[in-house]
């Protein structure tokens, strides 16, 4: 409990000053925890109440807490049969395998090497003289909360949890009932699921990491995908939420299709498959440091996070790591938007430990998902519509992301750009 208390503490108050608004997603929350903190909040039926909000009215004098009351309309009809209709399709019965095949956990690094933390440190803050880099924390040591006498060491430790905790490439190509459009149509229901719930940001990556990170070790049927990913949120929401949705929300958002003592039995085998480790970290966590190294505007901030999103349905990015993914968003949306002072340049390599050559295979790949993305029927880019809001600042609707430059981009990764 103390490790995840000060995980969180670290990865949320990393960002800067200029950008600590820009998640328009935690704003809900935020807002709920302060209300809540007065009143304590009623049981909830499914989907009764699940913002992480409550309203108070004034009744003779006395503050009363009401639920913000929803109806039960959802894309969980649309959504699930098009998860069920994957499923339906004739499968061999072999009886000599479980629907689930448990492997061996994975052997767990309990510490870091002191030496090798202590060198890497001094190279790094070596090079911020050698190549004359801005210290971009040097004037927040008045700041406890951003922990700049440590930062540079909190995120060289979570550039290793990432290589720890890294998914292959490919790994659903194997003997195996799942492919790679299965994962898609899940990914793509769940990011519908997540903005119906009103859940943080950090509890959607998350939920797609661990469904990744469990799927390379165990065999599960087309009948348990959808059970891996409502579990897998489940698991996420009470990690990251204040105020996780309750598992009835979770039955109610499947159509009855699994009940709550399934989803608990899978929750048990999820995380004793990962070993108990969820302490992978995220996009956003990498992204926010670079944004500050960059000094990117919010929209600029916004169209890295929907380019990051954008990779979470596709199955061709999985093996790359978060730190990589952000790096490449940022990267990609300075050049459609146009590009700060020098560029991806020494400052940008050194806070991201990432060049042009290594990320431009990854911007491709990222070019080529947006466009790809755009083509498909509103069926299957939830992420798109998601974006198109004011609250994302409609992001997904600039006129950039279908220009000559995108489409340059992902034809040809090698062009120096």
């Amino acid at each position: 409990m103390m490790a995840h208390t000060a995980r969180n503490s670290n990865m949320n108050t990393l960002g800067f000053k200029k950008l600590q608004n820009l998640d328009n997603e935690n704003a809900g929350a935020r807002l709920g925890a302060k209300s809540m903190a007065v009143q304590k909040p009623a049981q909830r039926a499914a989907l009764g109440n699940i913002s992480n909000t409550m309203r108070t009215t004034q009744v003779a004098g006395k503050k009363v807490v009401k639920k913000d009351a929803r109806t039960k309309t959802m894309v969980k009809s649309k959504a699930t049969s098009s998860l069920q209709s994957v499923a339906s399709l004739p499968v061999p019965v072999d009886n000599s395998k479980p629907d689930i095949c448990r492997s061996p956990l994975p052997q767990v690094v309990d510490k870091m090497e002191v030496d090798s933390v202590e060198s890497a440190i001094e190279a790094f803050s070596q090079q911020l003289i050698d190549l004359q880099v801005e210290d971009i924390d040097k004037d927040d040591s008045d700041n406890p909360q951003l922990c700049s006498e440590y930062v540079k060491e909190i995120y060289l430790y979570m550039r290793s949890l990432e290589k720890r905790m890294a998914v292959p490439a490919a790994y659903l190509d194997r003997e195996g009932q799942l492919t790679g459009r299965m994962r898609h149509i899940l990914v793509d229901w769940l990011v519908q699921v997540h903005l119906r719930f009103h859940l943080l940001q950090e509890t959607l990556f998350l939920t797609v990491q661990l469904i990744d990170r469990f799927l390379v070790d165990h065999t599960v049927s087309k009948g348990k995908l959808q059970l891996v990913g409502v579990t897998a949120m489940f698991i996420a929401s009470k990690y990251e939420e204040m105020y996780p949705p309750e598992i009835n929300d979770f039955v109610y958002i499947t159509d009855q299709a699994y009940t709550k003592s399934q989803i608990r039995q899978m929750e048990i085998v999820m995380l004793k498959g990962l070993g108990y480790n969820l302490g992978k970290p995220l996009c956003l966590h990498f992204l926010r440091r670079n944004s500050k190294a960059a000094m990117v505007d919010p929209q600029k901030h916004t169209l890295a996070k929907f380019l990051m999103e954008i990779t979470l349905p596709e199955y061709s990015m999985v093996q790359y790591d978060p730190s990589e993914i952000a790096a490449a968003a940022l990267y990609m949306s300075m050049r459609l938007l146009g590009s700060e002072e020098d560029g991806w340049g020494a400052k940008m390599t050194h806070y991201s430990m990432y060049n042009e050559d290594h990320i431009r295979p990854i911007v491709r790949k990222m070019a080529q998902a947006v466009i790809r993305n755009d083509a498909m029927t509103e069926k299957y880019h939830a992420v798109k519509t998601k974006y198109r809001s004011s609250r994302f600042m409609n992001i997904s609707t600039l006129p950039e992301l279908e220009s000559d430059l995108i489409k340059s981009l992902a034809e040809d990764g090698e062009e120096r750009m």
